[in-house]
């Protein structure tokens, strides 16, 4: 039997805005249901808000998203996670970090690391910080 891990985003009122976004990155099918499709709605300024949602390529990628009430606590935190991105040429990395880096913050510059051939890390437009390589093998 086989185990998947998926990263499960949370964020407050910006889900759909950022599941488009990494549609836009990694191609694939958007999914989302709001509060309101869900029937699960208590206050009705968040009903349209993403209740669950995703997106999944064919190419690997799944990211999963939702936007957290307002009645319960979110922070976002600082550092508190990393989203790995690992391709296996320059090429494809080099193509998803042109992508990805549109609105972002460069935290380290996408370019050569003693542990990769290609290394960059940056935060995207929604706070959400991507280390982003190339696979290598580890010789340790």
């Amino acid at each position: 039997m086989a185990v998947k891990s998926v990263t499960h985003l949370n964020f407050r009122g910006e889900a759909r805005a950022a599941l488009e976004f990494y549609q836009s990155v990694f191609g694939g099918v958007l999914a989302a249901v709001t509060y309101k499709d869900a029937g699960g709605v208590q206050d009705p300024a968040e009903a349209d808000q993403v209740m669950w949602g995703q997106v999944l390529a064919g190419n690997g990628f799944h990211v999963m998203a939702y936007d957290v009430p307002s009645r319960m606590p979110w922070n976002q935190g600082e550092n508190s996670f990393f989203l790995s991105l690992r391709g296996e040429t320059t090429q494809e990395v080099t193509a998803y970090w042109d992508r990805l880096s549109e609105g972002a913050t460069v935290v380290q510059p996408l370019g050569p690391a003693q542990w990769a051939p290609l290394y960059g890390m940056l935060k995207d437009r929604f706070g959400v910080v991507w280390v982003v390589d190339v696979v290598s093998e580890y010789n340790g």
